[in-house]
């Protein structure tokens, strides 16, 4: 597998379904173990997650700047639109 984040994943917390998480990583399992287990502080609250969407770019720099644009009111309006 790439070492480069090139994943942007989507969470939903299974007991709190209007909390989502957005993240990038290059090792979607992983990350995903990692927010379950309580391993990010961001997540740990709202956990368990399941993950709705994992998008692969083709370049880090792709990933980097769609996370962010997912981050932003109306990419979490899109988000919701296409993901949720």
């Amino acid at each position: 597998m790439h070492d480069d984040p090139r994943f942007v994943y989507v969470l939903v917390s299974t007991v709190d379904s209007d909390r989502h998480y957005v993240g990038l990583t290059s090792d979607v399992k992983r990350r995903l173990e990692v927010h379950n287990s309580g391993g990010s502080l961001h997540t740990a609250q709202h956990r368990p997650w399941r993950l709705i969407v994992a998008l692969d770019f083709a370049t880090p720099a792709s990933a980097v700047a769609f996370e962010r644009y997912l981050k932003t009111s109306s990419g979490r309006a899109f988000a919701k639109r296409h993901f949720v």
